[in-house]
């Protein structure tokens, strides 16, 4: 009987060791994201909800809107070019995937193409802020045809680089948040065919 008291009391103080580091790792975590950005938790909140949701990492980093049947591919082009231009974001370059898959394969690829998108002051800060956001430059908004023939609209949800760690400057933060917007607006108008 002796045995079993010496083996529960081990139990218990094991258990005892385990809950407090536990909450010195907690704490620890709670004290850094007291140092992050106010809306900080709550972006994370919703990466983690919709990465458990859809069992991606990467579908919980973009932010994707479906194309509407009636409006076709060269009509996308047309409305992402117009709607850019019109919100002073410019068009630095395209990368027509789908025609370059097909040209070194030989075979037909469902329809991809990558927009790339900048306002050249806005990197130039982003830049001055941080080396590390040239990995998010230049913009990009990717129309994909899915396998069923849908047309869909993909870019990179800049809530995690806006709001995901300690503030960033206020005018710096002010200038992101026009750009995520700008992109948003450009897909959910582009998607209905908006000039």
């Amino acid at each position: 009987m002796s045995a079993l008291k010496n083996v529960l009391a081990l139990i218990g103080l094991i258990s005892l060791v385990v809950v407090l580091v536990v909450a010195i790792k907690v704490k620890t975590v709670f004290n850094v994201f007291d140092t992050f950005d106010e809306k900080a938790v709550d972006i994370y909140s919703e990466f983690i909800l919709k990465a458990y949701e859809s069992g991606s990492a990467i579908d919980a980093m973009v932010h994707k809107v479906k194309v509407q049947r009636s409006v076709s591919a060269e009509e996308l082009d047309d409305s992402i070019h117009s709607i850019a231009n019109e919100l002073n974001i410019k068009t630095v370059g395209e990368l027509p995937l789908s025609d370059q898959v097909q040209a070194m394969s030989g075979k037909a690829y469902r329809y991809v193409k990558i927009y790339l998108l900048c306002n050249a002051m806005t990197a130039a800060n982003m830049l001055n802020f941080s080396d590390g956001f040239s990995s998010f430059l230049p913009c990009r908004i990717s129309v994909v045809e899915d396998e069923k023939g849908t047309l869909w609209l993909y870019t990179l949800n800049l809530d995690l680089l806006i709001y995901g760690g300690k503030p960033i400057p206020p005018a710096l933060k002010d200038e992101t948040i026009r750009i995520r917007d700008a992109l948003t607006e450009i897909m959910h108008r582009a998607a209905i065919g908006d000039f």
